[in-house]
């Protein structure tokens, strides 16, 4: 299965906010939302993301105040993304080797979705359910002539 599979099911919506929002409206962001990471984009382009652990780390744990500290201050600005082509396998493999569980999916540099280690695993679920009821026909005898 390929990333693009993965969007055309789960849809392409891509949820951002600004590198100057504070971290607090991107925590309150993702709360509404309710997923755990936003990309930061500035003019369109990918500079960014932010997402739970980094808050977790790098303003609770520093005791620092959410609420004036801007996203650009905590955000991953190395962001590790795959391409629509991309299959699952290699998402596993960048997910696990990198600890993260989202990627934006970019295209000839322009982002048309994200997906996170959820989708990743139900992809994955779905596409062993399709084998195993495969097997079972066929190990049933009871396939289409």
């Amino acid at each position: 299965m390929l990333v693009k599979d993965i969007l055309n099911r789960k849809g392409s919506e891509v949820y951002s906010v600004h590198p100057q929002e504070s971290v607090y409206d991107a925590i309150k962001k993702m709360s509404d939302l309710n997923i755990g990471a936003l990309l930061v984009m500035e003019e369109n382009e990918l500079t960014g993301i932010i997402s739970e652990r980094d808050y977790r780390n790098k303003i609770i744990l520093m005791g620092r105040t959410s609420s004036t500290t801007p996203v650009k201050d905590i955000m991953v600005s190395e962001v590790i993304v795959v391409n629509s082509s991309d299959n699952i396998e290699t998402c596993m493999q960048l997910m696990s080797r990198e600890k993260i569980r989202h990627l934006p999916v970019v295209d000839s540099g322009r982002v048309i979705g994200v997906v996170s280690i959820g989708d990743v695993l139900k992809s994955l679920i779905d596409e062993q359910e399709v084998e195993i009821n495969s097997l079972r026909t066929y190990i049933s005898g009871d396939y289409p002539a």
